[in-house]
C-alpha cells in the first residue's frame, strides 16, 4: 500500500525470511561463520537457539544460499512428521527422491537409500547437510531417529551433518535424561542474541537500502531509539513495526519517519516500550533509596 508512495521495489520490512536481507549483527556474523566452519570441518551435530523472531530462519536460508556446488543441502521447516515422512523429507530435500511417488518406501528401505546416497559424495568431494528449523517441536522418537541418523559415517567422517535450529525451549530438551546420547553428539552450541540499540538503526537502513526506494526514505536517530525501546531489538518485532510506520508515514505524506509515527505504530501493534534506565545528574544510574 505505501510501497508506491515511497517508490520502493518491494516491502523492506516483510516477515518472510529472505536471505537477502540478512543482516548481520556481531551475533548474526558469528552465528553464520560457525555454521560455515561446522560444515567444511563435517564436525556432525550443531545446535542454534534463539528467541522467537530473532533471525534463525533467515540465517539458515543464507547459509544455503552461499553454500558451494558440492554442498546438498536439505532445509525442513515442518517438524511434525513421522518417521518415515522425516526420511523421505530429507530425501526429496537432497534431490535423490522426487515428490509424490505412488509407493511408500519402508523405514529401513529410506534409511538405506539414504546411506547409499552419502557414500557416492564420497569420492566426489562433496557433502551433505541437513537443517532442521523449529527443532523444539520435534517429539522425542523423531530426534532420537535424528541422533541414528548421526551414526551414518565412515572411518575417518561424518556422511551427514545436522544442525538443530529452535527456540530457547530447544536447551532443555536436550538436556533431558531421555536426549542424553543426543545432546552428548553436539560439538557446537550458539545462542543468536537480538539487536542492541545501534545495530536496530543499521538495521532499518540496511533492509531500506535493499528494498530500494525512489525517494530518500528515513528513519529520524529519534525514531530508530524508539524503534529499539518497542522491539527489544528483535528483528520480527523491528520489521512489524517499521512496516506501520510507513504505512502511517505515507498516508501523512513524509519520507522522513520521526518517533511520533514510531509511536503510533506501537499503538496499532500494541507493542509496549522497554522502560529506559534512569541516570542521575552525575552520570550515573541513580541509586534506590533504602
Amino acid at each position: 500500500m505505501y510501497q508506491s508512495f515511497y517508490g520502493f521495489a518491494e516491502k523492506p520490512f516483510s516477515l518472510t525470511p529472505d536471505p537477502r536481507y540478512l543482516y548481520r549483527s556481531e551475533s548474526h556474523a558469528d552465528a553464520f561463520e560457525l555454521l560455515r566452519y561446522a560444515i567444511e570441518r563435517r564436525e556432525g551435530f550443531v545446535v542454534i537457539t534463539g528467541d522467537i523472531g530473532t533471525g534463525k530462519t533467515t540465517l539458515c536460508r543464507a547459509l544455503f544460499d552461499r553454500t558451494d556446488p558440492h554442498t546438498f543441502t536439505a532445509l525442513l521447516l515442518n517438524p511434525f512428521l513421522s518417521e518415515e515422512d522425516l526420511l523421505e523429507a530429507i530425501l526429496q530435500d537432497l534431490g535423490v527422491l522426487s515428490r509424490g511417488e505412488e509407493r511408500q518406501p519402508t523405514k529401513e528401505e529410506l534409511v538405506n537409500t539414504l546411506h547409499d546416497f552419502l557414500l557416492t559424495l564420497i569420492p566426489l568431494n562433496s557433502r551433505a547437510v541437513l537443517i532442521i528449523d523449529e527443532a523444539q517441536n520435534l517429539p522425542p522418537p523423531i530426534l532420537e531417529q535424528i541422533r541414528i541418523l548421526s551414526n551414518l559415517e565412515t572411518d575417518t567422517e561424518k556422511l551427514l551433518q545436522i544442525v538443530l535450529v529452535g527456540q530457547l525451549n530447544l536447551i532443555p530438551l536436550l538436556r533431558s535424561e531421555e536426549l542424553r546420547q543426543l545432546d552428548q553428539r553436539v560439538s557446537i552450541r550458539y545462542q543468536l542474541k537480538p539487536l542492541t540499540e545501534e545495530e536496530t538503526g543499521t538495521y532499518i537502513s540496511h533492509r531500506l537500502a535493499i528494498a530500494k526506494a525512489s525517494n530518500d526514505v528515513v528513519f529520524s536517530p529519534a525514531a530508530q531509539a524508539l524503534v529499539y525501546r518497542y522491539s527489544r531489538g528483535v528483528p520480527r518485532r523491528i520489521n512489524m513495526l517499521c512496516d506501520r510506520a510507513l504505512l502511517a508515514g505515507a498516508n501523512a505524506q513524509v519520507t522522513r519517519l520521526d518517533d511520533e509515527l514510531v509511536a503510533t505504530a506501537a499503538d496499532a501493534l500494541d507493542f509496549r516500550a522497554v522502560a529506559q534506565r534512569k541516570v542521575s545528574w552525575f552520570g550515573g544510574r541513580r541509586r534506590k533509596r533504602n
